[in-house]
This record gives C-alpha cells, structure tokens and sequence, in this order.
C-alpha cells in the first residue's frame, strides 16, 4: 500500500491526520500500566514502509529525517488510544496502545526516544513507529500507557521535551561494560499514592533569535504593538557570539499556548516553538 508516493500520502493521512474517533474499542482486559515497562532501545533496520524522502498531509509537506542523531524538541504531547488499536501504523506493524510506542512527523521509523513531562519531570522510553501528529502545534503522540505513565490521560495533552536515543551507542556500551554489583533489595512499601508534581519549569514560546539586536528590537516593537505585553528580549551563548532571543511568556498551559502561537501565526511569525527558561 506504500509502493507508490500519491498513496502513501492517503494512508498516511488516513492514519494518523483524521481525528481518531471511529476505531473499534479496546480490549476489555487491559495488563496493568505498572507492568508496562518502557521500550528498550535496539539497533533496528530502518522500516520499509513509512520512510518516504517525504510525504504530504494536508497541505504540509513533511520531509523525513535521515537518521535520528542527537534530535531534541520540546512542545506539546498528546496521545492515541482506543479509536486506533489493532490498526495499521505508518510501520506496517499494528498499533498496540498498551505498548510503549509514540508517533512522529518526521524522525525515522523506528527510532526510539525518552520523552519527559516537563510539569512533572516524569520521564518514559518509546519507540516511534507510526507518523503524527497532524494537529497544530503538537509534537509528538503518545500510546495510552506512555501517556498514562507521564500523567497526560487525564489532561490529554502536556508539554514534554523529545530527546532521541542514540541505539548504536547504547548497545555497545551494554556489550563492553561489566553487569554491576546486584543492589540490595529495598523493603517492602505500599502501593504509592496519587502523583506529587514536582515545581514545573518556566516555559515561554520563542518568536525568533536573531544576531543582530536591532532586529531583535524591531520583531519586540512589533509584538508590543499587538498588544503582547508579556514578550521580551534575552541574550543567550557566548560573548563572542551572542544571539537575541525574543521570547513571549512566560505560559503556563496548553490551551494558553495554543492561543499565543495562533496570534504569532497571524502576525507572520509562524516558527515560534516552546522555550525553557
């Protein structure tokens, strides 16, 4: 079904573009999420499917990384469950959404990636082996246990940054490092209770960076004349190579983000992506 550009396009679309609402349900006997454990990195082939030099959906042209080294984005996560299991993934494989699996735009398939919720520092390894998501300003989707183990079911969505695993190092580190010691066995404790989030990082949306500080004034003068109050100028690398970034925030949820990124659309300044402080 991927033998020909026009209709991978199709599926691709298919997949993961329409809203995922009209799959049959799930299992009725899901395993328990504390037994999920997360991916475990491995060399693996590049897919045979799924790995277009490029493909479009909706309007989008996306182009497909050639491999997934040292990638690291940060924005906003959601997650697939029930309206996709037992389908096809962009991989060919079927969609399991009590594994530890996430879908991606543009990284190669497979690759695997530890993705972390910056509200609460919680952090899962995934292997990424579908495409999505086609939503606005999202990153990354989430299976149902990834996403129940970083605490974005109940939300839907989250801020997370996406740090790629390099498979090829990690394998051959396994190989040559010595098994350490065996760890003395904690004590038996009880069942842990609800979440205690840990203090969230400042997060603000970067409209742009510039070297020249004159024109990082003018994208400041402009945004203020919008009425965004909140945007700001701040100097970042070395003193030989300084970069003036222009940033607005800070933001404090996803709806809010949304917002601010539609409002810097119309502005002209569609690139602006999350920042850390």
């Amino acid at each position: 079904m991927r033998r020909l550009l026009p209709l991978l396009v199709i599926v691709l679309a298919g997949c993961a573009g329409r809203p995922r609402r009209e799959a049959p349900p799930a299992p009725a006997a899901p395993p328990p999420t504390a037994a999920v454990t997360e991916a475990v990195p491995q060399p693996e082939a590049r897919s045979a499917h799924g790995n277009p030099p490029f493909y479009d959906v909706n309007g989008q042209r996306y182009v497909v990384l050639a491999n997934a080294d040292g990638f690291v984005e940060r924005g906003v996560a959601s997650w697939y469950g029930p309206d996709f299991h037992g389908k096809n993934t962009a991989s060919g494989e079927r969609y399991d959404m009590y594994a530890m699996t996430a879908a991606h735009r543009t990284l190669p398939i497979p690759c695997y990636a530890r993705i972390t919720n910056l509200s609460n520092g919680r952090s899962v390894i995934v292997r990424i082996n579908d495409r999505g998501p086609f939503a606005s300003n999202r990153i990354v989707d989430l299976s149902y246990s990834a996403a129940t183990k970083l605490d974005i079911v109940r939300h839907g969505t989250a801020f997370v940054e996406l740090r790629t695993v390099d498979t090829l190092t990690d394998a051959a580190a396994a190989a040559t490092e010595a098994p350490p010691p065996p760890a003395p066995q904690p004590p038996a404790v009880s069942a842990p209770g609800p979440l205690e989030p840990t203090a969230p990082l400042a997060l603000y949306v970067q409209v742009g960076a510039f070297a020249d500080p004159a024109n990082a004034q003018r994208v400041l003068a402009r945004l203020q004349s919008a009425q965004i109050t909140n945007a700001f100028v701040v100097t970042t690398g070395n003193a030989a190579h300084p970069l003036q970034r222009v940033r607005v925030g800070p933001v404090a949820t996803v709806d809010q983000f949304d917002q601010l990124v539609a409002q810097l659309g119309t502005l002209g300044y569609s690139e602006a992506r999350l920042a850390t402080d």
